[in-house]
């Protein structure tokens, strides 16, 4: 038997996770993402951590296949990240730096990425899927045929940029105008619900109170109708959204995870047939379904690339 580890990056935690080669999962725990000097000291945190679980388990380095590894930024080709500025990082060979830190081969990968391989391997997915986090932002990752679609740039499965309204005077993040993001994650639909409660509308459970997407998900299975029109608005939205991935990757099913997603069967339901309106008739078949590893699946995601790479 041979094993590897899998880390999922964050903003906040570091969560690292050790696996035997077919898949199950032995161990996990976090430690602190320390950002101080623009986050000079979390790879050499990371790898003391790793040598420490070698260490007190008596692992053999010699038994572990590699590490696979999720970032929160655009990584190339050759596993190089460009740009995190949530963890202040510039250009960064994580590969041969962290390589050179525990003595193992590293591969590495965009988070949102290595999250949606972690759903093909281990969850809802399967190898011809994209997968879609519904969070404060939009983000997600195309699978094709088991493997990870992550582009010359490192950009594949940037789908949260994806103009939906152009016309949009706000600018996104991005400094684009109407993203995808802009109105489908739960910040985005609680601006749409802002918008409508500007306008004259019956009285509403929304009219009082703090707006959430999680609130207007509940007012709308309580059919208020003020809720009802947000999330109309928002399906349809989404409908445009999930069939423009459709046209693009035909894939077998779309996963929806994040934040949002909890939101369950009202999610599915509500985005299904718009989304079949939208997606090119031999696409309208695609499935959709709700994410099952919630915040494991980078682990996984990683721990399958390292497998892919070095197993």
């Amino acid at each position: 038997m041979r094993y590897g580890f899998g880390i999922d990056l964050g903003g906040t935690t570091v969560k690292l996770a050790f696996f035997e080669e077919n898949g199950t999962c032995l161990s996990k725990w976090e430690i602190s993402t320390d950002k101080t000097d623009n986050g000079s000291r979390i790879l050499s945190d990371i790898a003391t951590s790793v040598t420490a679980y070698l260490e007190e388990n008596q692992v053999c380095r010699e038994d572990v296949l590699g590490i696979g590894i999720g970032v929160p930024g655009s990584v190339d080709l050759y596993g190089v990240v460009f740009n995190c500025i949530n963890l202040g990082w510039g250009k960064k060979d994580v590969p041969r730096e962290l390589g050179d830190l525990t003595g193992l081969p590293v591969a590495c990968g965009n988070d949102a990425t290595m999250a949606a391989l972690g759903e093909c391997w281990q969850g809802a997915g399967n190898e011809n899927m994209i997968f879609v986090t519904l969070g404060t932002g939009v983000g997600g990752g195309i699978v094709c045929d088991g493997k990870i679609v992550a582009g010359v740039h490192g950009a594949g499965g940037e789908i949260g940029h994806i103009p939906l309204c152009p016309d949009d005077p706000i600018p996104c993040n991005c400094g684009k105008h109407g993203c995808a993001e802009q109105y489908l994650s739960a910040t985005g639909i609680v601006r749409l619900a802002r918008e409508a409660l500007s306008l004259p509308h019956e009285a509403s459970v929304l009219d009082s109170g703090e707006l959430s997407a999680k609130r207007i998900f509940d007012a709308g299975r309580e059919k208020d109708t003020l809720a009802t029109a947000v999330l109309d608005r928002y399906f349809e939205l989404m409908g445009r959204f999930l069939g423009t991935l459709c046209c693009t990757v035909d894939p077998d099913v779309i996963v929806l995870g994040g934040g949002v997603s909890k939101a369950g069967q009202i999610l599915l339901d509500g985005a299904l047939a718009p989304m079949q309106k939208y997606a090119f008739a031999p696409c309208r078949t695609t499935r959709l379904a709700l994410a099952t590893l919630g915040n494991d699946a980078g682990i996984y995601g990683t721990f399958k690339l390292a497998l892919q790479k070095f197993g």
